[in-house]
């Protein structure tokens, strides 16, 4: 089994540390993951929700990347027996834990528009 790297340690070791960040841009890679994860923060969504919430995604795009998220652990998908079949989909604890790191990236991208338009 291997060694669980601490927080501490992978901060001061730059293998280490590029190794977890790796580990995390392999899980939300790609331009309409982390799209997803923001619109299922807020509650358990059903499929033509989720796509209501991301424009110009496809439902094609949107079936693979949701099974992708589901294969990584990130995304609960449940099936209830009703008629027609209903189909939420939620997140799982380690997902939700993401909602800081997006917390950021919106901090971090409202200003960014700020000053690239007050640049302008």
């Amino acid at each position: 089994m291997e060694n669980k790297i601490s927080f501490k340690e992978a901060k001061a070791c730059p293998i280490q540390f590029v190794l977890a960040v790796n580990d995390t841009l392999n899980v939300i890679n790609g331009k309409w993951k982390l799209p997803i994860i923001g619109s299922l923060l807020f509650e358990k969504r059903r499929f033509t929700e989720i796509q209501r919430n991301i424009p110009k995604i496809t439902p094609r795009m949107l079936s693979k990347e949701l099974k992708d998220l589901e294969m990584n652990g990130m995304v609960k998908r449940t099936v209830y027996d009703t008629t027609p079949i209903t189909v939420e989909y939620e997140l799982t604890e380690s997902a939700k834990s993401l909602g800081d790191v997006l917390d950021k990236m919106l901090e971090w991208g409202l200003q960014h528009r700020e000053t690239v338009l007050s640049e302008s």
